[in-house]
């Protein structure tokens, strides 16, 4: 009897040493996959940022420029926060507290709202002229542009992590050297995820239709001169922005609708919300001929 007793307590302790120790275990498989991603993202973000600024030192202060110095500020932002994921996703424990799990969580979807917002932004102000006859949005001056800037920042670095912070991952009962983990708390935000989500959805896809409208306009216009006029090329370059905005968020929305409602796909989840961090590259979209006159040869544009 007492051997039975010792042997169902052996069994207990390696029970307990097990459940324990899961930090030591493999790796899920998409851990492997959203690793991948992330050094992708971190490597090639920061190249395209590094051009971009070099070349943005030249340019004039417009609301459009004054919106992509937003943007790349945006995912400076964000790109600070990738060797926290890199960490966690190659070791598979979080050693940082939960408080700053949640920061770090936080600033990915942050990150996508912001440039969202700047997307759209540019883009009216490149459509404005063409649906509107007018060219109001352009002679806005520099401090307009400046105090957007600041306060934009200020709603978003500041006033809403402070009210949303706290009940940010409330209810989470994951262990805690996991991170990233925050499936159990989306029932409290169920009606603000499916506004957002159906709202991402909606404005991205109207907006690029518009965008492809006016550069099909403008091509048929001049269709062999097209491509030497200044004002294709910026709508050119608009419509990028516009396909960026529609292949990195619409995706993840689309599935978002679906996962609140099952969030037992919360794995999914997270590698679908990793592909929307592909819009760090946008900044690729300047580089061209006339960026390595720039950059390498130093010849004013």
């Amino acid at each position: 009897m007492n051997t039975t007793v010792t042997t169902q307590q052996l069994s207990t302790s390696m029970m307990a040493t097990n459940s324990t120790s899961s930090p030591s275990e493999p790796p899920p498989n998409y851990h492997t996959t959203l690793l991948v991603i992330y050094i992708v993202v971190f490597l090639c973000g920061i190249i395209s940022l590094s051009l971009m600024m070099h070349i943005m030192k030249s340019s004039s202060a417009s609301v459009t420029s004054i919106a992509v110095f937003n943007l790349i500020f945006a995912h400076f932002i964000f790109l600070l926060t990738v060797p926290f994921r890199l960490y966690y996703y190659a070791t598979n424990e979080w050693k940082l507290g939960p408080e700053w799990c949640k920061m770090v969580s936080a600033m990915i979807h942050i990150h996508m709202y912001m440039s969202l917002l700047l997307y759209i932004i540019i883009l009216i102000t490149r459509l404005w002229p063409h649906y509107c006859r007018s060219r109001q949005v352009e002679s806005l001056g520099r401090m307009h542009g400046l105090i957007g800037s600041v306060v934009i920042w200020v709603i978003v670095l500041i006033l809403i992590p402070c009210m949303t912070f706290p009940f940010y991952g409330k209810g989470n009962s994951g262990n805690s050297t996991h991170c990233f983990k925050f499936a159990e708390s989306i029932d409290s935000a169920k009606p603000l995820n499916y506004i957002l989500s159906i709202l991402v959805i909606v404005v991205a896809v109207v907006l690029t239709a518009l965008q492809a409208k006016v550069l099909w306009v403008l091509y048929n216009k001049d269709r062999q001169g097209c491509t030497s006029q200044q004002d294709f090329g910026a709508q050119l370059k608009s419509l990028c922005f516009a396909l960026i905005m529609l292949f990195c968020f619409v995706p993840y929305h689309i599935f978002r609708l679906y996962y609140i409602e099952h969030p037992i796909l919360e794995n999914i989840n997270e590698v679908l919300l990793s592909l929307t961090t592909f819009n760090c590259l946008d900044m690729l979209t300047f580089l061209g001929r006339r960026t390595f006159h720039i950059c390498f040869r130093g010849r004013t544009v």
